[in-house]
């Protein structure tokens, strides 16, 4: 049986930048730009929303790892699309491919790596 936690799993997510959105805001930087904390947290976003269909009750992802190239600047303004697609499962550690696009510029890519926890557990443990 294959799990429901196989490669090609994907989701895209939307943002429209917003200056809460900016290096300026969250202090990466001083531009008014879309800052590369928040595609961190875009991208995550995306390799959420691509594994919760098949995750089982009581189960959720931890983030462990990210490697990403930061690529183009986007302004206030712009919607920007998040895109993580599931490229390994390897029992409970996932590996993602992930991009943000800006029209038709690949602002950032690289890869997020997640582990699958049974959320209570994870929780009583902090």
């Amino acid at each position: 049986m294959t799990s429901p936690l196989a490669p090609g799993l994907t989701a895209t997510v939307a943002l429209a930048v917003t200056s809460a959105d900016t290096a300026i805001e969250l202090g990466s930087g001083d531009v008014p730009v879309l800052a590369t904390p928040r595609v961190v947290a875009l991208t995550e976003e995306a390799t959420v929303a691509a594994i919760a269909p098949a995750l089982q009750d009581g189960q959720t992802s931890v983030g462990t790892r990210v490697e990403l190239d930061h690529k183009a600047a986007t302004p206030v303004g712009r919607t920007v699309l998040a895109t993580a697609t599931l490229t390994e499962a390897d029992g409970r550690k996932l590996t993602f491919e992930v991009s943000l696009t800006d029209g038709e510029t690949l602002a950032a890519q690289g890869v997020v790596h997640r582990v699958v926890v049974d959320r209570q557990k994870f929780l009583d443990r902090l």
